[in-house]
């Protein structure tokens, strides 16, 4: 087991979720699941945690009622390789009810953030040049899901 997993807390709706998640990333599969007991705070027989991963990421995930939600405070950062892979990913994360967000973030209609970010955005907000890079960070301050090509002409001035 990798040394530092997320854990997240849904409500009663953590089985949907992981399948959910297991329908939009590669390698992903459920490696562990408990079910609540007679007498437990959960229905007997319902999901209560399970072991998940998502393109080799292991996450624990918990039904434990209404208590917590989740917010933008933690948000779970996706690196992108093209456009395609942000156009798709986006809007399946956003599908359902799924919110957009600013700069690249979205909520899932769990609740739960992500950051859908290409790794051209690094790249443009990182150049050497600083009135480029400035140009790329002006151009992503307007977006909601990054667009490559925006930030590409921005950086170049055009």
């Amino acid at each position: 087991m990798q040394k530092i997993t997320p854990f997240l807390w849904f409500d009663q709706n953590a089985d949907e979720a992981i399948q959910f998640y297991l329908s939009i990333f590669k390698d992903s599969k459920v490696i562990q699941e408990s079910r609540y007991p007679e007498g437990a705070p959960g229905l007997a027989g319902t999901l209560m945690s399970a072991t998940f991963q998502l393109e080799g990421q292991r996450f624990m995930a918990l039904n434990g009622g209404p208590t917590f939600k989740f917010n933008e405070a933690i948000s779970l950062f996706v690196d992108c390789q093209t456009q395609a892979e942000v156009d798709a990913l986006w809007s399946k994360l956003t599908a359902d009810g799924g919110e957009e967000s600013q700069c690249g973030w979205l909520k899932d209609k769990f609740g739960v953030s992500w950051q859908i970010v290409p790794r051209a955005l690094g790249e443009y907000l990182g150049d050497p040049d600083p009135t480029r890079a400035s140009r790329a960070m002006q151009a992503m301050l307007q977006m909601k899901k990054i667009d490559i090509a925006a930030l590409e002409r921005a950086a170049n001035g055009a």
